[in-house]
């Protein structure tokens, strides 16, 4: 599974607006440049983070970006959805499946739990965990979820 570039960015571009989000607009600019994604496809990245809810723009005097909501109500997975449908580590985890042996295969029932550990790990980590994520605003997983799932299996 691979997380793509928009996700990825988006996130990052998440993390800055709520790192300078005081009261203030971040410009787009100071994105592109903290950040170093460019001006340009950083453009698609902001379209899908305001058709998503997640941002807005704040006009007037300091135009920019601000969040649409607190950092703390903001998590990694609403960040995800807004450039991907859901997550889908394998194709026979996917809605769409029509695999003959999804209803026989031993493996289905692991990847559909793996893909619920990455789903709630996304869930369960917030925009502002960045923010105070300690030495250099690192963010970690969490490992019980992911142990717990091994003992299942």
């Amino acid at each position: 599974m691979r997380i793509n570039t928009k996700v990825r960015y988006g996130l990052r571009a998440m993390i800055e607006i709520a790192k300078n989000n005081d009261g203030k607009a971040v410009l787009q600019k100071d994105i592109s440049r903290a950040q170093e994604i460019s001006a340009g496809y950083l453009d698609t990245i902001i379209a899908s983070l305001k058709s998503a809810g997640l941002i807005k723009n704040y006009a007037g005097k300091h135009s920019g970006y601000v969040l649409a909501k607190s950092a703390v109500d903001i998590n990694v997975y609403d960040i995800y959805k807004a450039f991907e449908p859901d997550i889908n580590i394998v194709n026979c985890t996917c809605p769409s499946n029509e695999c003959s042996r999804l209803n026989i295969c031993p493996a289905t029932d692991y990847w559909s739990s793996l893909n619920d550990v990455i789903r709630e790990n996304m869930i369960d980590t917030s925009l502002r965990s960045f923010l105070i994520g300690g030495r250099n605003g690192k963010v970690k997983l969490n490992k019980i979820k992911i142990h717990n799932l091994n003992k299942m299996l």
